[in-house]
């Protein structure tokens, strides 16, 4: 590799003044070391389009290239990275077709997808072999997604001059190396990829990059029957097997039951909210298919009063419709998943993950249309399903990963075939979940986890603990978001203590109420008796009860990260090991008798 050209000094601020602090830091990288090949690690949000169109803009003016193509996962990025360059002086052609052969005069480059590449890769590798290019790869983990599409891209982009791969998730759910990318071998046989440069979302929310999310998980009870003719009734998020997980999954998600009927109410309301301090903020359900997105849009209209954008991946307008949401002010967007990536509508602050898919890549992918800031302050919600795999991948955002391809023991040509599929099959949990017949769903409030923290105790969805949560300003600081959320706890909490303790004044007052004779006795039991019960009662006071119930609910929001349970199964559970009324009622031997049970079960478990 040649070594880089005198102009390749790290920049000064004064050369590149629109830029974040991260870009700046990326762009000294990349030309400090000036790479053929460099990939990019950078949150959703955080505005990987600028920083490469940027690098672009500096290697066209150093005539180490002449020409630039971008590759993307779909037909309406294309258009999106078009319009970008040509804020950079940078005309990009994005109605390029393979049947074309060369791109008009006029364009410094074209915008392709990857399935378009595949499908002709001697086309633009002899593209790529004319011109002395820079190809960029926008979400470069999908030329990993078949062997025959990896094997394309290497072939059409070999002879690049410089290739810069972009990727706010460098992980995929499978073993498929990804063309281009360096992998480090591993102890264990496997190998890690290495980035160049990584900004996660952790430092992205702290430098006000990106918006906090806030998760709001909803459980509920879950009725189906199987092809078997079993009838089965369940707690969504208590402990299953995978094939129930999936089924009771599918149940909430149907549109004709109660559960997603709440919760797009509940998000409704959310974004309501939100719009108080972000007037043009919008919402978003991500669907699993057609046919459920186009009955989620009727429910929305229902409730919002507004028909919703509806934007299907068979609809040749797709592209039109996202554009205009994203100029309009209209508060929903039901989509299937083809806007789970890369679309850049900086309004959306509400999201509902209505839909099964189980990757890890999919989900960050999905929360990133979510984060994109555009003032301090703002902040998005995402409602989830309590779905112990979800729930995970929400505590663990802020996480950075790496691909790892692991040493596998494995017939090749299974490999092959499983490669080779196609990337919008469906996966297990959704094929398990529809062999199914949904008879009933409810919903229920579970909590709210927000930085790695749990907040907010099981209750019945429209209570006031849920209404406080959904109730949280739409403009905060992500430390205000933890004191606040903290806040609300706590005087749920307070609330829920005072109650109980009225309750137990009322039943000492019923029980020691003025002197009513009863067959020569005062109120049936002798006067000196009476005084002599109420003097045996222990002494509890209502901080020592608070304290109790704080600490019970810490151990259920503990267990609850162990086992996956919702904190209301559990809290049933300890009911029903124990006796007594709910927490709120509970006394305190009763609160003890449960926090002895729990810690039983830790021990148990060890």
């Amino acid at each position: 590799m040649a070594a880089a050209p005198e102009s390749a000094a790290p920049v000064s601020d004064s050369e590149v003044p629109l830029l974040r602090g991260w870009q700046k830091a990326a762009y000294a990288e990349y030309f400090r070391v000036a790479k053929r090949d460099f990939l990019l690690v950078a949150t959703p949000g955080a505005g990987k389009t600028t920083y490469a169109l940027t690098v672009a803009k500096e290697l066209l003016v150093r005539r180490e290239i002449v020409a630039v193509t971008i590759v993307t996962p779909t037909e309406h990025l294309k258009y999106q990275w078009a319009q970008a360059a040509k804020r950079f002086g940078i005309a990009i052609d994005p109605s390029y077709r393979n049947a074309q052969g060369r791109a008009g005069a006029d364009f410094q480059g074209v915008a392709v997808t990857y399935a378009q590449v595949a499908a002709h890769p001697a086309l633009h590798r002899a593209r790529t072999e004319n011109r002395k290019s820079l190809i960029i790869f926008d979400e470069v983990h999908h030329a990993g997604d078949a062997l025959s599409w990896g094997d394309a891209v290497k072939e059409a982009f070999d002879p690049a001059r410089r290739r810069l791969a972009l990727t706010g998730t460098p992980f995929r759910s499978d073993a498929n190396p990804i063309p281009f990318v360096t992998y480090v071998p591993e102890a264990d046989g496997s190998k890690r990829s290495a980035s160049d440069y990584v900004y996660g979302y952790g430092p992205a929310l702290a430098d006000g990059v990106v918006r906090p999310v806030i998760f709001l998980a909803y459980s509920g009870e879950m009725h189906w029957r199987t092809r078997a003719g079993d009838e089965i009734t369940t707690t969504l998020g208590t402990p299953m097997t995978r094939d129930q997980i999936a089924q009771a999954w599918r149940t909430a998600l149907d549109p004709s039951g109660e559960w997603i009927g709440r919760v797009l109410e509940a998000a409704d309301k959310r974004l309501t909210e939100v719009r108080r301090g972000m007037p043009d903020a919008g919402g978003l359900v991500i669907a699993s298919d057609h046919e459920t997105a186009r009955a989620y849009a009727a429910q929305l209209r229902r409730i919002s009063g507004e028909r919703p954008a509806v934007v299907l991946s068979d609809d040749p307008t797709a592209s039109r419709k996202i554009s205009a949401f994203a100029a309009s002010q209209a508060r929903w967007m039901v989509a299937v998943r083809m806007v789970s990536e890369g679309v850049d509508v900086p309004r959306l602050a509400v999201g509902v993950y209505a839909t099964s898919v189980s990757t890890p890549l999919f989900f960050a992918q999905a929360v990133g249309r979510f984060v994109r800031a555009r003032k301090r302050g703002e902040t998005a919600s995402v409602f989830v399903p309590s779905v112990p795999t979800l729930l995970g991948f929400a505590a663990e955002l802020e996480a950075e990963r790496d691909h790892v391809v692991r040493a596998l023991d494995r017939d090749p040509e299974a490999e092959l075939e499983e490669a080779q599929r196609e990337r919008k099959t469906p996966d297990d949990f959704e094929l398990v979940g529809r062999s199914i017949e949904v008879l009933k769903a409810s919903a229920t409030f579970d909590r709210v986890l927000f930085d790695g923290g749990e907040f907010g105790t099981a209750t019945e969805a429209g209570s006031p603990e849920e209404e406080d949560f959904l109730g949280l300003p739409g403009l905060l600081e992500p430390e205000q978001v933890t004191t606040l959320l903290r806040k609300r706890q706590a005087a749920q909490l307070a609330a829920r203590s005072a109650a109980a303790a009225a309750k137990d004044d009322d039943r000492d007052g019923a029980l020691f109420a003025a002197p009513t004779l009863v067959n020569g006795t005062v109120n049936g039991v002798g006067n000196g008796r009476a005084q002599a019960a109420k003097d045996a009662r222990p002494t509890v006071s209502r901080e020592q009860l608070a304290a109790l119930r704080k600490e019970l609910n810490g151990l259920v929001g503990a267990w609850s990260h162990r086992t996956g349970q919702p904190h209301g199964v559990i809290h049933n559970e300890l009911r029903g090991a124990c006796g007594g009324p709910a927490l709120p009622q509970a006394s305190a031997d009763q609160v003890k008798a449960r926090i002895d049970k729990i810690r039983q079960w830790a021990l148990s478990r060890r």
